[in-house]
């Protein structure tokens, strides 16, 4: 018997009926032969590891840009500690841990430099808009691999193309913007959590709110360090989650949810929105908007970029896919070599 039958054996036994087992995937787009070694969503997650837009996140903005501190979370650190509770989540509840992993690390591949600013620019300058999540799953499908994609299973790419919420509901009652399995669910639990957290802890460490501008509220609910919210926000959904006939129906008690709604709030409006962040982001907008008409009115120079990869795409996706892609650090470098001037002596 291959180990990987053990696995999908082991699974049929332990998981709740709620979570979705490997065996069960509905497959990949492309057919391909199964791994000796790894279940289905075990391949998943290796597969986007090990993949290079997951390398660049490590240099993409979180809520701070190009910090000067070591220890300010990025785009790769939020996936970080986001599949880590997502993990916790999964193996309270018995779901498939792998599956969660797998969505975890790749529900930020779309990311653009800077934050949610390199969001909004692209939203503006893209024909039919631009989001990050639809991006992440355009990265795992069609951009990575020299344009082959990665090849994911349904429920891995469902779970990343349904990961985000905005500011709306977690778990939003129309049912189309919803994942389909539970393990998606978690993912949405898990990365509000996550941004919860170290958004706050990241803004009293950099000055722009102290400790006593945290809503009372939610410091009485939550707890006052990093751990003890994390912790009281997992215990919430658990405590909130229960069987629903053949479902599995999320939510959050009704106090926690309530501090978590008031600390959303108060992260939007205070820190996200205060004029050290906003004056950053609205550099940052400037550069994109000015690399993105310089690429479209360059051919040549973009050409020479990016070579003839996804040639087939229209001039604008290729330039949206490229300016995505970019790093904080390689898009102020190329606005510097573009715009900049140059001491001769």
């Amino acid at each position: 018997m291959f180990i990987r039958e053990e696995i999908e054996e082991r699974e049929a036994l332990t998981l709740s009926r709620f979570a979705c087992r490997s065996a069960a995937s509905k497959g990949r787009l492309r057919m391909e032969e199964e791994c000796a070694i790894r279940s289905a969503f075990q391949r998943d997650r290796n597969r986007i590891v090990y993949s290079k837009a997951y390398r660049r996140l490590k240099h993409k903005t979180q809520v701070f840009l190009s910090p000067s501190g070591d220890h300010y979370r990025t785009r790769l650190t939020h996936t970080l500690e986001m599949c880590e509770i997502a993990r916790t989540l999964a193996r309270a509840l018995r779901l498939n841990e792998d599956l969660v992993e797998a969505i975890a690390h790749g529900h930020d591949l779309g990311h653009t430099p800077f934050g949610h600013a390199g969001e909004t620019v692209l939203n503006e300058l893209m024909p039919g808009g631009f989001s990050h999540y639809r991006q992440s799953l355009r990265v795992v499908d069609t951009l990575e691999n020299d344009g082959q994609g990665l090849n994911l299973t349904y429920e891995v790419r469902d779970g990343i193309a349904k990961h985000s919420k905005g500011y709306g509901e977690v778990l939003p009652a129309d049912g189309r913007d919803l994942p389909e399995t539970a393990e998606g669910c978690v993912i949405r639990y898990a990365d509000i959590i996550a941004y919860l957290s170290h958004d706050l802890d990241d803004a009293i460490r950099s000055g722009v709110i102290c400790d006593s501008d945290v809503p009372a509220g939610c410091n009485a609910i939550l707890g006052t360090t990093h751990s003890h919210r994390i912790l009281a926000m997992v215990q919430g959904v658990l405590a909130g989650t229960h069987p629903d006939g053949d479902f599995l129906s999320f939510g959050v008690i009704s106090q926690v949810g309530e501090a978590m709604q008031e600390l959303r709030h108060f992260l939007f409006h205070q820190v996200y929105r205060a004029p050290q962040v906003h004056e950053e982001f609205f550099k940052a907008t400037k550069m994109l908007k000015e690399l993105f008409g310089y690429c479209m009115e360059h051919q040549a120079f973009f050409e020479q970029e990016i070579g003839t990869f996804a040639s087939s795409s229209s001039m604008e996706r290729r330039v949206c896919d490229f300016i995505a892609s970019m790093t904080d650090r390689y898009a102020q470098s190329m606005y510097q070599k573009l715009f900049l001037p140059k001491s001769l002596v």
